[in-house]
């Protein structure tokens, strides 16, 4: 099963309820997650892939987007000729890990809405 956007926050922020900054010594980055669409509950699931800008980077299973961070974009997932399809609402650009919220996807003339959920670790 996969945990709310709010158990993740819970996991990831301080007490101020600001990001903790990424530190590979200090931080186990999640191994993989799921994009579940709003409208049809659809998932699209990604696993671990290394690193990227020295954050974890992630691949969807079928292999066409990658879901990374950089100093320009922050957390955004793209296609392979470094095309943005999707990013998270909200103020989420400096995170550890890609934020677990509402993230808007954008290819030609469609959007749409998708929650990011890690896996429960108790499923």
């Amino acid at each position: 099963m996969f945990r709310s956007a709010a158990a993740d926050c819970a996991r990831n922020c301080s007490a101020a309820g600001s990001a903790v900054p990424y530190s590979a010594e200090s931080m186990t980055a999640l191994a993989s997650f799921a994009f579940v669409r709003h409208m049809d509950g659809l998932r699209h699931h990604f696993e671990r892939d290394g690193e990227h800008n020295g954050r974890p980077a992630y691949r969807r299973t079928d292999g066409h987007v990658r879901c990374v961070w950089s100093p320009t974009d922050g957390w955004h997932c793209e296609i392979a000729d470094g095309l943005v399809t999707a990013r998270p609402l909200g103020n989420h650009a400096d995170e550890p890990e890609p934020p677990a919220t509402v993230w808007r996807s954008f290819k030609d003339d469609r959007s749409y809405l998708y929650d990011l959920r890690a896996p429960d670790p108790e499923a």
